[in-house]
């Protein structure tokens, strides 16, 4: 069922990620040449060819968005450790004035963890849910403003602004473990101001690929690319896993460096579009033009010189059914993504 769930929310997300591509296209933005590339073409003596930019903005915009993932999927694995499973009823007591780590049973071999105030206490799940909810509503209003925003700006900065402004924060959450922390406010405003950063991410690659690929291609690359969710979740989960023995907090702080680093790169080399490697003065070819302008959904042939408005972006065709195939795949994929190994570690019992 999880394995169909993903299927499901990876075409949907397939379909509705073309629907921005029109909005992409549909748009002339200020786009600046990445002092990496600025750098190179000096040493090289020549600019880059269409071809190198565009795999260089399709691996950066994979890794990324998959360095958002990895960065959004630790908090799942760190609440096991927060709110301590507890299924054991006879365990429940156990005092805490001896500061245990970890307590193997030699009846059950149950692990128990002590937990971290204020999320070990019996509403502890509900303020995890709070946090989530926080986090995601955030998340959510923020892709409203970010989209309007992506319009108007250097999608390259948006971006780096972004991922440089969620490693901080996601970190920020991880060093509560160190500067012990326990206030349930600290937790909520870091996810929050997280949330807010993390919305840069989707309107941002997917206009900058939109921006490199046109119709022509668009099944095998968003086949490809669109694997980033997937490899994002992964690898978070396996990084945070591995550094809960370390001290929860780890978990946070080191996915946290690894996305601001991207975001670092991404400022230094990421094209945002075929502007930024000069097309307007002959460096690209007349097929790569013609490829990269050909809109990717029918009924819009021609380039606006404004950014398309929110009523605007309803009216076009199949944006409101994709979004709503989108928001009942994510309804069912976040369960999955926040809720399901908190709840497996609360209920099986080893």
């Amino acid at each position: 069922m999880h394995s169909s769930t993903a299927v499901g929310c990876r075409g949907a997300e397939f379909c509705f990620a073309h629907v921005l591509f029109q909005l992409s296209t549909a748009v002339i933005m200020r786009i600046t040449k990445p002092p990496g590339i600025n750098l190179f073409e000096c040493i090289q003596g020549s600019p880059l060819s269409l071809r190198t930019c565009q795999a260089l903005a399709l691996l950066l915009t994979f890794f990324s968005y998959a360095s958002y993932h990895a960065a959004r999927k630790t908090t799942s694995v760190v609440k096991g450790v927060l709110d301590p499973k507890t299924s054991n009823l006879g365990l429940l007591h156990w005092p805490r004035c001896l500061n245990i780590g970890k307590l193997h049973t030699s009846e059950s071999h149950m692990v128990l963890y002590g937990g971290w105030a204020p999320f070990d206490s019996r509403n502890g799940t509900a303020l995890l849910g709070d946090i989530d909810l926080a986090f995601l509503a955030i998340y959510a209003i923020g892709m409203f403003f970010v989209g309007h925003i992506g319009d108007r700006v250097d999608l390259r900065i948006l971006l780096t602004i972004g991922m440089i402004g969620t490693g901080l924060f996601t970190a920020a959450f991880g060093a509560g473990y160190w500067l012990n922390i326990h206030s349930f406010y600290y937790f909520l405003g870091i996810q929050l101001i997280t949330g807010l950063f993390q919305s840069t991410g989707w309107p941002s690659v997917v206009a900058v690929v939109g921006n490199w690929f046109g119709k022509k291609r668009r099944g095998l690359i968003m086949g490809i690319w669109n694997a980033h969710t997937s490899v994002g979740n992964i690898s978070g989960s396996l990084i945070a896993a591995a550094l809960l023995k370390y001290g929860w907090g780890w978990s946070f702080v080191v996915p946290g460096v690894m996305i601001a680093l991207v975001g670092f790169i991404v400022f230094l080399f990421l094209p945002a579009g075929p502007e930024a490697i000069g097309s307007e003065d002959g460096h690209l070819n007349d097929s790569g033009k013609n490829e990269i302008g050909t809109p990717l959904l029918e009924g819009q042939t021609e380039v606006r010189e404004k950014p398309v408005g929110f009523i605007e972006a309803l009216r076009i065709p199949g944006v409101v059914p994709f979004a709503l195939c989108l928001f009942f795949c994510k309804l069912v994929a976040y369960t999955f993504l926040y809720w399901l190994p908190f709840y497996i570690s609360h209920t099986v019992r080893f």
